[in-house]
């Protein structure tokens, strides 16, 4: 298979084959990527929160 055979192919494929999302869809699913990443960033920053907590209380109790 030459280059320009899987480039014409890679083309016809992206063209005619391959669904491409609405605007609104596009939309609908950054506002999905956004809030779930709102809510791990806020789940990691609460974890982080406790582990300090419980940190400083057992090297309060050491020193």
């Amino acid at each position: 298979m030459s280059i320009v055979n899987y480039i014409k192919e890679s083309y016809n494929e992206l063209v005619n084959e391959v669904t491409w999302p609405s605007k609104k869809e596009l939309a609908n699913s950054a506002i999905v990527v956004l809030v779930a990443s709102l809510l791990i960033a806020l789940v990691v920053f609460a974890m982080d929160k406790v582990i300090q907590t419980i940190m400083q209380a057992i090297y309060g109790m050491l020193y």
